[in-house]
């Protein structure tokens, strides 16, 4: 039975070090879910709402998922509705947004994180406030704290478990002892902290960041599931260049660490077209490629989708990962 307990700890600890923060393969597009600096890069309220479905038929609905809305406003700025905001494309190109750098500015923001991975279920919300502080007249830096409260949870009916005495088959239940360590699991609370810095201009950015800095220092709840929280390190950085008058490229870098999973680095490379329609891919070291493409629907309303390929085994198993992102801009 020691055996048997051991194999469910080891599986809760490993896969809290593997995934305790989503990934999102359109980081680029919203790299405020990443570093909380990026708040407010825009003059305006951007709203952006997401799903994302991991390792797309690896069975029994133990697929990562992932849901997020998040919203970032500068304060101070006042929206214009110029038209009825009903859902619709325009009849012409539609460019980004400017980013206007060279005054000091206060910016807020929200979060809300739902992500399920096999037997465990992670439901964040958090607020968020970044200060802009003009460089130059062409460049800002900008500082960002995260607050947030997490609720983690053990769902004991997705849980799959080897019966010890035979590796064949799974556990069917009938063991005191294990069917009272399922018994006394329940819902964790653990405060979240994160900081970032971020410098940028209209055509590069350079983003640290880190999440989880308080740990578990501050918990509450029943269980003893242990999530073992850790610190993540997330470095990102990227410039574009422009090709001619329509076309712009950006290569840009994402690099995470967080002990003791493996360091990672990811490269992209995104293309945009009249700073209207975009598309690119980028490499997950040891993990996956990723094309995506994506374009502004309307003055309010823009669309980006991506497509996950497995590089390792795990392509033997799954056809891939998917993700959606609708954004809206009340400017």
């Amino acid at each position: 039975m020691k055996k048997l307990i051991a194999l469910i700890v080891i599986g809760i600890t490993g896969t809290s070090f593997s995934q305790q923060i989503p990934q999102y393969s359109q980081y680029l597009r919203n790299q405020f879910m990443l570093n909380p600096g990026a708040a407010g890069i825009y003059d305006f309220t951007d709203i952006t709402l997401s799903g994302r479905w991991q390792w797309v038929g690896f069975g029994d609905n133990n697929e990562p998922r992932t849901a997020y809305a998040s919203v970032s406003t500068v304060l101070g700025n006042k929206v214009k509705p110029k038209y009825n905001p009903a859902f619709r494309t325009s009849n012409g190109i539609v460019r980004n947004p400017e980013i206007k750098t060279g005054k000091l500015k206060h910016a807020i923001g929200g979060q809300f994180v739902a992500d399920q991975y096999g037997a465990f279920r992670r439901l964040n919300v958090a607020g968020t406030y970044a200060i802009h502080i003009p460089v130059s007249q062409k460049y800002n830096l900008s500082f960002g704290t995260r607050l947030g409260l997490s609720n983690n949870t053990f769902l004991a009916d997705r849980a799959v478990v080897l019966n010890t005495l035979d590796p064949f088959q799974t556990y069917a239940g009938g063991d005191a002892e294990y069917d009272a360590f399922i018994q006394n699991q329940g819902s964790k609370y653990i405060m979240d902290l994160g900081a970032g810095l971020y410098f940028y201009s209209d055509r590069m950015f350079l983003g640290v960041s880190a999440d989880h800095l308080s740990k578990d220092f501050v918990e509450f709840g029943s269980g003893t599931a242990n999530f073992n929280t850790q610190i993540h390190y997330n470095i990102m950085a990227g410039v574009k260049i422009p090709v001619n008058e329509d076309i712009t490229i950006t290569p840009a870098i994402l690099a995470k660490n967080m002990r003791p999973a493996p360091f990672s680095i990811e490269g992209a490379l995104m293309a945009e077209y009249k700073e209207w329609m975009w598309f690119g891919f980028s490499y997950r070291n040891r993990d996956a490629v990723v094309g995506m493409f994506g374009m502004n629907l309307s003055q309010r309303w823009k669309l980006g989708y991506s497509y996950d390929f497995s590089v390792t085994k795990m392509n033997q198993v799954s056809s891939g990962g998917h993700e959606l992102v609708l954004g809206i801009m009340l400017r």
